[in-house]
């Protein structure tokens, strides 16, 4: 064995450096999952109150139901939003991976599809359903009564804008083959 090929073997490849579109996508996605894992910590603290405050006080709070559900989803839309970044939503690989080169690449294109036309169906009902309530006022909460529609909305949108990046370019920034 060759030594100069056993080292050139040994040394890891370096990734050529991301284009700047993609870096930030990636900064956009990792905001989503930092505001998301903020509201799952928001969401047990909310809890935990609810919890205390019913058993230990007496005196359950009348809002923790609603921002409970606000924090509940904005992690889910968020959450879902940066998986679809990092190609970690919900799809079944098996098929795919069985198929011929040109299968995979419909399959690609196609989930790719589903996904942009699903996070536009929850960014265009999540904002009307958000403009919709937006006047009245939550029972229990001093916050409009649609205001858990605005995660929806806001994690469609990213679910669009991650779907395209995934239909267009790969992780190396080229198109996909």
């Amino acid at each position: 064995m060759n030594p100069t090929s056993a080292t050139a073997n040994a040394t890891p490849a370096v990734a050529p450096p991301r284009p700047a579109p993609l870096r930030m996508l990636d900064r956009l996605a990792s905001l989503s999952v930092g505001v998301a894992g903020v509201a799952m910590l928001g969401l047990v603290g909310v809890q935990g109150w609810q919890v205390f405050a019913r058993y230990v006080l007496n005196n359950s709070p009348s809002w923790t139901e609603p921002v409970t559900l606000l924090l509940l989803a904005t992690a889910m839309s968020l959450g879902a939003a940066a998986a679809v970044h990092e190609d970690r939503h919900f799809r079944f690989h098996l098929l795919a991976q069985a198929m011929p080169a040109a299968g995979r690449l419909a399959s690609h294109v196609l989930a790719c599809i589903v996904t942009i036309a699903i996070g536009g169906v929850m960014a265009f009902w999540g904002t009307r359903l958000l403009a919709d309530g937006f006047a009245i006022s939550m029972a229990g909460a001093p916050l409009p009564q649609s205001i858990p529609f605005l995660p929806l909305a806001v994690g469609g949108a990213l679910m669009v804008l991650f779907g395209f990046a995934r239909l267009f370019i790969t992780d190396s920034g080229s198109r996909e083959d």
